[in-house]
């Protein structure tokens, strides 16, 4: 099982002291967490991305071929490559080309984005989310498998004998995970390409990501990649970890109580007790991170978010270190040992799916999952004629 930490890159001022960060010293502090992880035994780190204040991570490849260049171990991946707003020419070359700057040490987590007035200035309608999301992801699978793409659709203009420079590595696409966290629409997207289900549900209760996650386990073994239970899913979380409940509660509360992501709402007690952030010791984070599994299935991947709410970089360096070194270990023990043997243990890697070939479940699917849908229930419609005479 791959675990590792996740960054949004906002800039929040430190309600202990009132210092803000400036841009460099977040991005900065944002390296030096991935180099934490890796030298902590953490095998992922994930950058989002925002074209919005108060966030820094605009350029994520850029961000993750700089950490490649000083990683040799670490897969680099995004806690969200915006599919909706970018173009999928653009997405295409450039996770290509970090492909072979990191050795293929990368996967991407394709995202819509939830901030409105971003669509607008990358010339798009957020009313268009979902239809843009589908065909943009479609469109970027022909780009990395073909290497002469004719393509007409309804958001960008057509192409004609296109070919993505550089190629993927190995002629092998990168590993592609749908995040989301309410849509059944990316659910299905995820089950319908066989591709990893990640369900970023810091602000959920687990019954819902329940939901969603069983949902796409159905989906993924309806259309064939598997059973259920083979499905590849990830999880989000949330931690601050101290000696003691208390003084994890003393340390972290300021920070809770100003974060512009969840301040001036619920109550630091209520958070915890109704999504997977977990104030306390290290042994809490570790029942409460195996108690996922019990309502989701055993999955693949654990990302937590760990430099939130204005922490500062050496507090934020201190919870990597107890992660990787007091958390992390028991977790992949205890995972390994509930889980079944026909399961997978982790993602695909780039070693796994280049050794399977163009066969493998990164082949080219010819159709969308919009058009297998009106398929289907065109197939239902026949179906219920037939019946009803």
């Amino acid at each position: 099982m791959q675990f590792g930490i996740f960054s949004i890159g906002d800039v929040t001022m430190d309600p202990t002291t009132g210092r803000t960060p400036s841009e460099g010293e977040r991005i900065s502090a944002m390296t030096q967490l991935a180099l934490k992880a890796e030298e902590v035994g953490l095998d992922v780190f994930a950058t989002g991305e925002h074209h919005n204040p108060p966030f820094v991570p605009s350029a994520p490849t850029t961000h993750l071929a700089y950490i490649a260049a000083q990683t040799q171990r670490l897969k680099l991946s995004t806690a969200t490559t915006l599919i909706t707003t970018t173009d999928p020419v653009r997405i295409a070359e450039d996770y290509s080309f970090l492909q072979h700057l990191s050795d293929g040490r990368v996967d991407l987590m394709m995202g819509r984005g939830n901030t409105g007035p971003v669509y607008p200035w990358f010339g798009k309608d957020i009313r268009q989310g979902i239809p843009l999301a589908i065909e943009n992801y479609h469109l970027l699978r022909r780009l990395w498998r073909e290497k002469n793409v004719n393509w007409k659709g309804q958001f960008r203009t057509p192409l004609q004998g296109f070919t993505t420079t550089p190629c993927p590595l190995d002629d092998t696409p990168p590993f592609v995970w749908h995040g989301s966290i309410r849509s059944t629409e990316i659910a299905e997207q995820a089950a319908f390409y066989g591709d990893g289900f990640f369900h970023n549900n810091i602000f959920w209760n687990i019954e819902h990501t329940s939901q969603m996650v069983n949902m796409y386990r159905r989906r993924f073994e309806h259309y064939g990649h598997g059973a259920a239970d083979q499905a590849i899913v990830g999880l989000g979380g949330q931690a601050f970890m101290a000696g003691s409940e208390a003084e994890a509660k003393r340390i972290f509360r300021p920070y809770f109580d100003n974060a512009p992501v969840y301040g001036h709402g619920p109550s630091l007690e209520d958070f915890t007790a109704q999504t997977p952030l977990t104030v306390g010791t290290p042994e809490m984070v570790i029942d409460r991170t195996l108690s996922f599994a019990d309502s989701v299935g055993d999955y693949q991947r654990q990302l937590f978010l760990m430099d939130h709410a204005g922490l500062p970089l050496e507090m934020a360096l201190e919870q990597v270190e107890i992660l990787g070194t007091q958390v992390v270990p028991v977790l992949r023990r205890e995972f390994e040992r509930r889980r079944p043997e026909h399961v997978p243990s982790e993602p695909p890697t780039h070693a796994s799916l280049a050794a399977q070939g163009p066969d493998g479940p990164h082949r080219q699917v010819v159709s969308s999952p919009v058009a297998i849908a009106r398929e289907e229930e065109k197939a239902a419609r026949e179906q219920e004629k037939v019946s009803a005479r």
